[in-house]
């Protein structure tokens, strides 16, 4: 296997699978991602609900990562991490975000743009014990999130301890450090892919409480 990246100027796709109008369009936002999502679980994709998360910190560095939608409804759109994670660290020092779904099957991507804050410990804890017990315990060992680790033996001896210290059949108890965020959407973005990079993009944004509908340049 060759280490040399190819050539990418001429690797691209057209996409045809659909189109986005204005009178396609749900007045709330809500409804309408709640519609594309539905699309996407249909279309049986791996894992539709994992989505890029992008934050910055204090002085302004952006950062992004895989998470998962663990929720959604009128009061936003929740995942979970460890406090104590990078993501965590950026979201104490400036607690806005910006969501990002890409469904390349359907040829679809929605952002989301708002304020962030923490669950309740009630709703993290009632989410954590949902959880497979292997997930427990990963949220027990791998704190603290982000840090140096001197190698994989380290990380697993930690799991291995746990499992002997919560058997099965126990029960494991939600980390203080670890639990749920809400994102309280300002923005949405809905981008429809089309031929020849002529793509249908729409944008709500928030007025007190009414959204307004724009239609964006590709």
């Amino acid at each position: 296997m060759s280490d040399t990246i190819p050539d990418l100027t001429e690797k691209r796709i057209s996409y045809t699978r659909g189109e986005l109008r204005r009178s396609d369009l749900h007045a709330d936002p809500l409804a309408q991602f709640q519609q594309w999502f539905a699309g996407a679980l249909e279309g049986q994709m791996i894992e539709p609900y994992a989505l890029s998360l992008a934050t910055a910190n204090a002085a302004g560095r952006p950062s992004v990562r895989t998470v998962l939608l663990r929720g959604v409804d009128e009061r936003g759109l929740s995942f979970y991490s460890n406090y104590d994670s990078h993501k965590g660290r950026d979201l104490a020092a400036n607690p806005q975000a910006e969501l990002l779904f890409f469904w390349p099957d359907i040829e679809r991507q929605v952002r989301v743009y708002g304020s962030v804050a923490r669950l309740s410990d009630e709703e993290s804890t009632a989410y954590f014990h949902v959880r497979p017990r292997e997930s427990q315990l990963a949220a027990h060992a791998s704190d603290p999130q982000s840090a140096p680790i001197e190698g994989r033996a380290a990380l697993e001896a930690k799991f291995a301890a746990l499992e002997a210290r919560f058997p099965e059949g126990s029960s494991i108890p939600k980390p203080g450090f670890w639990g749920g965020y809400r994102l309280a959407p300002q923005e949405w973005e809905f981008w429809q892919g089309r031929p020849n990079r002529m793509h249908d993009r729409f944008v709500y944004r928030r007025g007190g409480e009414h959204w307004t509908t724009t239609r964006l340049m590709p």
